[in-house]
C-alpha cells in the first residue's frame, strides 16, 4: 500500500509543479494576446487581470497523466481501463472552447454545446455511467441512451457550478481541490479496503485535480496575478465530473461484499454503496446552490439564466461587510465542512459523533457569516509590532493628530485621488501582478517634493 501512496503524492507533486512553473510565461502570453477583458459592472476587482491560466492547467494535467503512465502501479490504471484517454480527450476540447472564449467571448449557447460534445466523446470511450445503486432496490442498470444522458448531464452541471463560483480570487481553485481531496480519500479508500480495482481511475483524477488546483493558486491568491478564465474553470469541473462519473457508474457495488448479516446491519453496511450518488453532489453543493439560485433570480427578473449579475454567493458576502479574503474562507469552510462530512459518514454511519460535529461545524460557521465586520485586536504589549488596522483605539487615536500637520495637509488630496481612482483599461501597463513597478502616487510624490 506504501508504493501506491507515494506515486499518488508523485504524481501530485509534478502536476502541481508544471502547473506552477508554467502560470508565469502563460500570464505574460495571455498580457501580449489581450486576452485582459476591461472591469464589468459585476466584477470585483479593480484592474484588468489576464486571464488564459488554463493553459497551464491544462499542461499539468498532461504531465500528472504522462507521469502516471511511466510508474509501475498507476500504469496497470492506463492498461486496463481507457477512462485516462477518454479524460484527456474531453478535458483537450473543453480547454480549446475555454481558450477561445478567454480571447473572443464566444457565445453562452455555443459554450454549452461544446460541453456536452466534450461529455459525449468521453461517453463514446467508455467513460459513462453503467448502472445506479438505488436505496431499498439495489444496482439498476442502465440503458445506453440512459447512461449517456444522465453523464452528459453530471458533467454540464458540474461544469457550469464551478465557473459559476469562480467570481473571486482563489475561490473555485480552491473549492475544487478541498472537493478533489475528499474524493480522493473517498476513491483510495474503495480500492484498496474493498480490493476494487475499478476506483483506481478516479483516485488517480483526484489527485491530478489536487495538483492542478495548488499549482495555480499562489498565483490566483488575493491580489490575484492571472484568473483561470473559462478555460480553467470549465476544466476542473469536467475533471471532477470524469472522476465522480468513473467511481459512480464503474464501481459495482456488489463487489464491495457489503450485504452480510442481518437487515439493520446491511443497512448500515451498505452505506457505502449510497455515497457515490450523495458524494459527486456535496462537493459542488456549494457552487450547485449557488448555480440554482442564480437562474431562478435571473429568471424571476425576466433574464436570461446565462445573464451574468452580482448576485452570487460570494458577491452577497462582500456585500455584508466580509472582506475579500473572509469571504473566500467562509466558502472554503462550508465545502470543506460538506464534503469531508460526508466522507465521515460513509466511514461510519453509525456515530452519532460525526452528526455533532458536522452540527457544531455549522453553528461555528453560521457565527462567522452573522459577524462580518469583526476585527481582532492585538494585546497591548503587541501593538507596536502589528498593522493600525489591528490595533485599539486609543492607540490609533494618539496617531491620527499627526495628520492635521500642514505637511500631512498637503498630502491628503493626493491620498484622496489614488483612493478614488478609476480602474485601468485593458492594455495599460502595471496592471495586477509582478510586472507592476510602483504607483504613480510614489511618481506624484517626487515631483512634489522636488518643486517646493
Amino acid at each position: 500500500m506504501g508504493k501506491p501512496v507515494r506515486e499518488y503524492l508523485l504524481t501530485l507533486c509534478i502536476t502541481a509543479a508544471v502547473t506552477y512553473l508554467l502560470t508565469g510565461p502563460v500570464r505574460k502570453f495571455a498580457i501580449v494576446a489581450g486576452a485582459m477583458p476591461e472591469i464589468r459592472a459585476r466584477d470585483v476587482h479593480r484592474e484588468p487581470t489576464p486571464r488564459l491560466g488554463g493553459i497551464a492547467m491544462f499542461f499539468g494535467l498532461c504531465a500528472g497523466l504522462l507521469v502516471a503512465d511511466h510508474l509501475t502501479n498507476l500504469n496497470q490504471v492506463f492498461e486496463t481501463s481507457n477512462e485516462p484517454r477518454a479524460l484527456l480527450s474531453g478535458a483537450a476540447l473543453i480547454w480549446l472552447i475555454g481558450v477561445l472564449d478567454d480571447k473572443f467571448e464566444i457565445d453562452a449557447l455555443i459554450k454549452l454545446g461544446g460541453q456536452m460534445i466534450a461529455a459525449g466523446v468521453m461517453v463514446v470511450q467508455g467513460l459513462t455511467i453503467l448502472w445506479l445503486p438505488v436505496p431499498g432496490v439495489g444496482s439498476v442498470a442502465l440503458t445506453q441512451w440512459q447512461g449517456t444522458l444522465l453523464t452528459v448531464a453530471l458533467v454540464v452541471i458540474t461544469i457550469n457550478a464551478v465557473n459559476f463560483v469562480d467570481g473571486l480570487d482563489g475561490l473555485a481553485a480552491g473549492m475544487v481541490c478541498i472537493a478533489a481531496t475528499a474524493f480522493f480519500l473517498y476513491a483510495y479508500r474503495i480500492w484498496y479496503s474493498y480490493g476494487v480495482e475499478a476506483a483506481a481511475p478516479a483516485t488517480l483524477f483526484s489527485a491530478i485535480l489536487m495538483g492542478m488546483c495548488l499549482g495555480f493558486l499562489p498565483h490566483n491568491m488575493h491580489p490575484a496575478r492571472i484568473f483561470m478564465g473559462d478555460s480553467g474553470s470549465m476544466l476542473i469541473g469536467l475533471v471532477l465530473a470524469a472522476g465522480a462519473i468513473s467511481v459512480t457508474g464503474q464501481v459495482d457495488p456488489d463487489a464491495l461484499n457489503l450485504y452480510v448479516g442481518s437487515e439493520k446491519e446491511a443497512v448500515h453496511q451498505t452505506v457505502p454503496v449510497y455515497i457515490p450518488l450523495l458524494l459527486p453532489l456535496t462537493i459542488i453543493a456549494v457552487p450547485a446552490a449557488d448555480l440554482i439560485l442564480a437562474i431562478v433570480r435571473r429568471t424571476w427578473r425576466g433574464q436570461s439564466p446565462f445573464a451574468a449579475d452580482r448576485g452570487h454567493l460570494h458577491h452577497r458576502l462582500l456585500e455584508i461587510g466580509h472582506s475579500h479574503s473572509r469571504a473566500v474562507l467562509i466558502m472554503y469552510f462550508w465545502s470543506a465542512l460538506i464534503a469531508f462530512g460526508a466522507l465521515a459518514y460513509s466511514v461510519n454511519s453509525a456515530s452519532m459523533w460525526i452528526v455533532l460535529g458536522v452540527v457544531f461545524l455549522s453553528a461555528i460557521g453560521l457565527i462567522l457569516l452573522l459577524l462580518p465586520r469583526f476585527t481582532p485586536r492585538a494585546p497591548r504589549w503587541m501593538e507596536h509590532f502589528v498593522p493600525p488596522r489591528y490595533r485599539r483605539r486609543g492607540e490609533v487615536a494618539a496617531v491620527a493628530p499627526e495628520a492635521s500637520t500642514p505637511a500631512a495637509a498637503a498630502e491628503q488630496p493626493a491620498a484622496v485621488a489614488q483612493e478614488n481612482r478609476t480602474p485601468v483599461v485593458s492594455g495599460v501597463a502595471g496592471v495586477n501582478g509582478a510586472t507592476a513597478i510602483g504607483s504613480r502616487a510614489r511618481l506624484d510624490d517626487r515631483r512634489r517634493a522636488g518643486t517646493r
